[in-house]
Formats: structure tokens, C-alpha cells, sequence
């Protein structure tokens, strides 16, 4: 390996949150997650990320979350399609969108949702079809 760039893939995305079950159910219900229970865990399935939710009990010292925009990890995105018809969707389900869907450059269309615990979350397209 002397000299090589390793190689990396994604493993997962870890959320700590106070109750787990509201936000797999969240993440399911909302953006079509597979909800996947082991012996000792509870996580969720997005695409082909793996999303592992921990819980987060009184006392343990885990800090509240932060207000977005903050410094280190600010948001993940979630490629779609016909991100105008997504958003539509998710509007109609009660998700609170912190940016509105438009076009950030040519080819590239964004808007960003809130999840649970205040997880900034970005839907983007991306398609020539936005000048």
C-alpha cells in the first residue's frame, strides 16, 4: 500500500436522536426510507445509504442541535427527479423547507427540508433543462 491512494466508499450516515422510532418512521414516511430492525439496532435504509440512528437518553451529554448554517457537517444531499413535483409532494405532507426549490446555476436545481432533530437535508436536480 506504500505510495497508493487508498480507496474509500460510504458506509454510513449516523444520527443521534431522542427518539428513534419517530425518526425512522420520519424518514420512511417522508422520503421513502426502509425501515430495518436488528437484535440490537434501529436504522434506516435511503437509496443505498445506511443511516444509523442512535438514541439519545437524558444525561448522557450529548449536546442539543445546532441552528443551521454552523460550522463542520452542515447538510447531506439526496439526488431526485423533477425536484418542482418532489417538493410539491413533501409540501403536502407538512415538511418544512428552510430554502425554497430554484436554480442555483445552470444545470442545477435546489431546495433544502429540515428533518428530525433540525437535519438540514438538500434535494437536488441535476438537468440542463435549468437555465
Amino acid at each position: 500500500m506504500a505510495g497508493a491512494t487508498p480507496q474509500f466508499t460510504w458506509d454510513h450516515v449516523h444520527i443521534r436522536t431522542p427518539d428513534p422510532e419517530d425518526t425512522a418512521k420520519w424518514f420512511a414516511e417522508t422520503l421513502g426510507a426502509e425501515i430495518v430492525r436488528t437484535p440490537v439496532r434501529l436504522d434506516v435504509k435511503l437509496g443505498s445509504a445506511n443511516i444509523f440512528l442512535a438514541p439519545v437518553t437524558a444525561g448522557d451529554g450529548v449536546n442539543p442541535p445546532p441552528s443551521t448554517p454552523y460550522q463542520g457537517l452542515d447538510h447531506f444531499g439526496l439526488s431526485v427527479k423533477d425536484i418542482d413535483d418532489v417538493a410539491a409532494h413533501l409540501k403536502a405532507k407538512g415538511v418544512t423547507f428552510t430554502k425554497e426549490p430554484h436554480t442555483i446555476r445552470p444545470g442545477v436545481r435546489i431546495c433544502f427540508i429540515r428533518g428530525p432533530q433540525g437535519i438540514s437535508i438538500e434535494l437536488l436536480e441535476r438537468d440542463p433543462k435549468y437555465k
